[in-house]
């Protein structure tokens, strides 16, 4: 443990939290999972990047979708793996998250500014505050946030949030952290209620693998707008969403039609990341309803590092830069070193120039409707409209009869207008 906060304190902190259901919580805790790996740099991806949810939007596992409808004094439960059923006596204020896909729904429901930790946050307001310039009236600021990528239990002692935003089958992988501190601080300070292993439906560790459940995104968006009494912003967005999916659906061209593409993540190319665009989980949600064909086709698994020969030998026709929207990052100086090079400049996208700028995998539902009309208009054109071309600075400003959603619908349900 880290000993940058006061250890616990000798009483419990009076929290949005019914006692009554700590027994159901405690049983739920031991049913999860883990199944994160370390990575942790930005190097032109996620920080947390290591490799979405299907076309359809299903999941592998039923989903935990029962809430109560509330008691006379107001107190309600909202169910989610791999906590089970958690009670809270009323809506969390202050937030807890470790992954940004948990802190994008906190955004989405109009509570952006009331989060107490993230991952990198210096990185994510930056990178966010690229989309988030598209939504009218709409603002964002994570900077100065504590960095929750390890953190230690007296620091969430200290932080005292109302709700944690955040997979206790991830915390504990961990060093510091056991199934009986995150019951601790269950009990004394807030409830766990979120999922990560979701991401990418990794296998659970032993001490969480009774029943965990995976989500869509959209899934899991719903459960915490639950858990925040939220009903009405959910629902707006989520049409939204619908809506988008839908106009993609009946958009898409045969299959024997569609491009071949990878995603790519480097910040030098003496490493690059290669992750295929249609595996399991939500970090393919604005990939996977697009379709595109493997440029592998199987032969890389996501996440695998690989070089411009085997780049060459895939030929794809289309390459997503992922991280391609972060503030001082070059998109034509990372174009340019593709071209320049003697091997990668025969590849297919290469010679073509269609090489697109993505954002983050661990996405909330608001950055998912921006990446699922970026990469529809990159890999479909003629369907869809052209992608302008960029270069840096926030997503561009596309004309509004070429947009595949209202932007003014999701920022107003973002402010609570709807």
């Amino acid at each position: 443990m880290s000993d940058d906060a006061d250890g616990p304190p000798e009483t419990p902190t009076r929290r949005s939290y019914l006692k009554a259901g700590g027994s159901v919580l405690a049983a739920g805790l031991l049913a999860g999972c883990t199944g994160e790996t370390g990575e942790n740099s930005v190097n032109g991806s996620d920080p947390a990047t290591t490799s979405s949810e299907p076309t359809a939007e299903s999941t592998t596992a039923e989903s935990s979708t029962d809430t109560d409808a509330g008691t006379e004094d107001g107190s309600y439960a909202v169910s989610m793996s791999p906590m089970g059923e958690v009670a809270f006596e009323e809506p969390p204020e202050t937030i807890f998250t470790r992954l940004t896909h948990h802190a994008g729904m906190a955004f989405a429901l109009g509570r952006g500014d009331s989060i107490t930790a993230m991952h990198a946050p210096e990185y994510y307001d930056g990178l966010w505050n690229q989309f988030v310039k598209r939504l009218p009236g709409v603002s964002l600021d994570w900077t100065g946030l504590y960095s929750s990528w390890e953190p230690s239990k007296e620091k969430l002692y200290e932080l005292d949030s109302d709700v944690h935003l955040a997979d206790p089958a991830w915390i504990t992988k961990q060093d510091d952290w056991n199934v009986d501190e995150i019951e601790e601080i269950a009990a004394t300070v807030s409830p766990w209620f979120g999922n990560s292993l979701s991401d990418r439906h990794a296998e659970p560790a032993p001490a969480y693998a009774d029943g965990y459940e995976y989500y869509t995104l959209w899934e899991q968006f719903e459960l915490v707008a639950e858990a925040f009494r939220e009903r009405e912003r959910y629902d707006a967005l989520a049409t939204v969403h619908e809506e988008l999916l839908a106009t993609i659906e009946d958009g898409l061209p045969v299959e024997s039609e569609r491009p071949s593409a990878v995603m790519l993540a480097s910040a030098d190319l003496n490493e690059i990341y290669a992750y295929t665009l249609s595996n399991p989980g939500f970090l393919t949600a604005h990939t996977r309803p697009l379709g595109a064909r493997d440029a592998f086709e199987g032969s890389v698994e996501s996440n695998s590092v690989v070089d411009f020969e085997t780049l060459l030998e895939a030929d794809p026709d289309v390459i997503l830069f992922l991280g391609g929207f972060e503030p001082g990052t070059s998109l034509p100086r990372r174009r340019e070193a593709f071209r320049s090079d003697p091997v990668a400049s025969e590849i297919t996208a290469v010679q073509t120039g269609r090489m697109y700028p993505q954002g983050a995998r661990y996405q909330g539902p608001i950055l998912n409707l921006f990446q699922l009309e970026m990469t529809a208009k990159q890999l479909y054109p003629d369907a869809f409209g052209e992608w302008p071309t960029y270069e840096e600075g926030p997503y561009p400003e596309i004309p509004a009869e070429e947009r595949l959603f209202d932007r003014q619908r999701v920022a107003d349900a973002i402010n609570g207008n709807v």
